[in-house]
């Protein structure tokens, strides 16, 4: 089969990954293209000695063409109102924690500034400024909204990573999202959360190894 032949039956690859970072900041077209370009460069580099599948092989190549843009930051389009509610969400986030001693949650800054949640996130995911170092989550259970500090240094470069770990925390089993949440997010020992969950402290243990060893697997593959 010619290149052009494996280009234009894995497109379905390039739609994919590109739908995975649609409304973050970038043009959709612009996604397309550099997943195309990551599409084409895998299609001339692929060796089919490897024993691996086209698809297993592209998708990694796709996503990393996607992620220069971001990384680049030089085809990230942020349009006025985006960066005027940025601009407000980092006044109204300093002023809070000035007065509260903690970052605000999303429903906090959305209250504060009358603006749906959504926008919120949506101006928070796409400046490209480091406005916000905290990753802002609500649990299900008794609806406490909690939060994880970033660190400040290449957080343009972490957008992605930071991304992409929200949509796979979010596929986990809702136990597995309870011990992400208490252990990381709440900072609560393995034996607290055990406490809480009605289980052991190794049970603990040992589903937070399985649970952080899926993270990575899925961040870097």
């Amino acid at each position: 089969m010619t290149n052009d032949a494996i280009i234009t039956d894995n497109l379905g690859l390039v739609y994919a990954c590109a739908n995975r970072f649609k409304g973050k900041g970038i043009e959709y077209d612009d996604l397309f293209q550099a997943g195309r370009l990551g599409l084409t460069k895998a299609a001339n580099k692929f060796d089919t000695e490897r024993g691996v599948k086209f698809s297993t092989y592209a998708v990694p190549v796709i996503l990393g063409e996607i992620k220069k843009l971001f990384r680049d930051g030089g085809t990230v389009k942020v349009g006025r109102t985006i960066k005027e509610l940025s601009m407000k969400i980092s006044r109204t986030a300093n002023d809070f924690s000035a007065k509260e001693g903690r970052s605000p949650t999303i429903e906090e800054l959305s209250k504060l500034l009358s603006v749906d949640k959504e926008k919120i996130t949506e101006a928070i995911k796409a400046s490209q400024a480091p406005l916000s170092l905290t990753i802002f989550e609500s649990d299900s259970d008794d609806s406490a909204d909690s939060q994880m500090d970033i660190p400040t240094e290449g957080y343009e470069d972490k957008l992605t990573d930071i991304i992409a770990l929200r949509q796979i925390i979010k596929e986990l089993s809702e136990n597995d999202k309870r011990i992400i949440q208490l252990r990381f997010f709440k900072n609560l020992t393995q034996c607290s959360t055990a406490q809480v969950l009605n289980m052991t402290q190794v049970q603990i243990s040992r589903r937070e190894k399985k649970i952080l060893a899926l993270l990575r697997a899925k961040m870097t593959g």
